[in-house]
């Protein structure tokens, strides 16, 4: 698949270049002090911005890269013998799995390394150095398995070996719930709605790690709330339950705007509250930034129910 070529051959220059920057980063990291002006000081700082040049093109590459990934299984599917959309390819091998968690969650550090940047250049002795440092050397840990993780998936997949649709992954097998805690959908969606009021509450509140439990409470929430009703709803088909197959041209490729815009609100505002902890730094966009995301979010998925409704006078 020239997809598969394309997005490893992708990875691995952008791993080169991370590891230029991460061998860099250990020497300066390790002679770093501001208060010197040597020689060797002058270097590592002209040093240190070449390497952050290199950090973020490489990072916003990174987010870009989950795009085609995805797209990429979507474009495997039809080799895939089961497979329908992403969710069968996914499913194909056990490295898919932790494989795609690992990514959503190397792009929450990203932002957040992004955020503590921001931070560093704005101080004049450059004071959050040595943190954003540290935190790059930590998300570099995070990469090496990544990319390990992207060959041996694609290199284990079994095109001759029948993978699970998305109905039969994420349908109610032998009636079994999938839902967390046992819910029920009905209190699924009341419990979506709370929590996103919750969000904007505690955004105003004083209290970060407050803010951090309820939106990872209504990330989790919102996830099956969007595959076990809200994706419904897109589909027009009860039945239909899967987080991959709104990313398809069929549905105009709407779950790229409703999956960004919630996991953009998402990272912004953990990246936000973490600094606010770690670094006692606040940005006053950050906030309002997280609200609109959010809140699009939310009435999107709602605006697919309510013209449903309108159009045929029935819920799902």
């Amino acid at each position: 698949s020239n997809s598969v070529i394309i997005f490893l051959i992708a990875q691995s220059v952008l791993f080169v270049l991370l590891f230029i920057a991460f061998i860099v980063s250990l020497r300066i990291l390790w002679q770093w002090d501001f208060e010197r002006f040597t020689p060797l000081q002058f270097r590592l700082e002209s040093q240190s911005y070449l390497v952050t040049t290199i950090i973020i093109f490489v990072f916003i590459l990174k987010f870009l890269l989950l795009f085609y990934f995805i797209f990429t299984l979507d474009a495997l599917s039809p080799l895939v013998v089961g497979a329908m959309c992403g969710a069968g390819v996914i499913s194909a091998n056990a490295y898919g799995t932790p494989l795609l968690i690992l990514k959503l969650f190397l792009l929450f550090f990203l932002t957040l390394w992004l955020r503590v940047h921001f931070y560093d250049m704005r101080t004049p002795n450059h004071q959050w150095f040595k943190e954003k440092s540290s935190l790059f050397i930590f998300i570099f840990s995070l990469i090496v398995p990544e990319i390990l993780l992207d060959f041996g998936y694609f290199s284990s997949i079994d095109t001759h070996l029948p993978v699970s649709c998305c109905s039969a992954l994420f349908g109610q097998l032998e009636g079994a719930n999938p839902l967390p805690f046992g819910l029920s959908v009905s209190w699924l969606i009341v419990l979506f709605y709370l929590l996103f009021i919750l969000v904007l509450l505690t955004q105003k509140s004083q209290n970060p790690l407050l803010f951090i439990a309820v939106l990872s409470l209504f990330v989790s929430v919102a996830y099956y709330a969007v595959v076990y009703f809200f994706g419904t709803y897109i589909y027009q088909l009860p039945t239909h339950k899967c987080p991959f197959c709104m990313l398809q041209s069929d549905y105009f490729y709407v779950g790229y705007l409703l999956w960004g815009s919630l996991f953009g609100g998402v990272y912004i505002g953990l990246s936000e509250a973490i600094t606010r902890l770690w670094l006692r730094q606040t940005h006053p966009k950050a906030p309002q930034i997280t609200r609109i995301l959010l809140s699009f979010f939310v009435l999107l998925c709602t605006t697919y129910v309510v013209v449903y409704y309108f159009r045929t006078g029935l819920f799902l």
